[in-house]
């Protein structure tokens, strides 16, 4: 009896590690993106996915390898931006800085809500549901590509780029 209850033990501890899903942390040095919203109406979010859609190119266009030429990036874009938010709506605020995040769960894992360095449109009210990832290290172009991935490549992927940029 002794041997069967160490053998389910066993058995039992092997499964949970085998099946503990690796966690992807965004880094302490990252910038963030968001866009919120004027509301939670179809058209609203539609218009939130549009833009979202529009100026994710310009970030793929970055090749930087450290957070201040990022940055540099990031500022010099921002005319680009503008004029293509422009191009759906003129009801809107862009904030590069610090600004607020909500506690997020994504994947199972909790990011905690706080003041993050990050790029931030709010359209209209903002008052709606946002769409956030992280630019640097450059993870927001990957959620599009995990649908031709397998889950353990997407987050070696994932892990790989953190540790290229840390």
């Amino acid at each position: 009896m002794k041997k069967v209850i160490i053998f389910l033990f066993v058995i039992t501890l092997c499964l949970c590690i085998s099946n503990k899903e690796e966690q992807i942390i965004i880094p302490k040095e990252s910038i963030r993106f968001r866009i919120i919203a004027n509301s939670n109406s179809v058209k609203d979010q539609l218009l939130k996915m549009e833009i979202k859609k529009e100026l994710l190119p310009i970030f793929n266009t970055f090749s930087e390898d450290n957070i201040s030429s990022m940055r540099e990036s990031i500022k010099n874009s921002l005319p680009l931006i503008e004029e293509k938010i422009s191009n759906y709506t003129s009801n809107y605020t862009i904030n590069f800085g610090t600004n607020y995040f909500p506690e997020k769960t994504y994947q199972n894992l909790i990011y905690n809500e706080g003041e993050y360095e990050s790029l931030v449109i709010s359209l209209g009210n903002a008052v709606g549901d946002n769409w956030w990832c992280v630019l640097f290290p450059p993870l927001c172009l990957l959620e599009a590509e995990k649908d031709n991935l397998d889950d353990i490549t997407y987050k070696s992927y994932i892990k790989t780029i953190i540790n290229k940029h840390f």
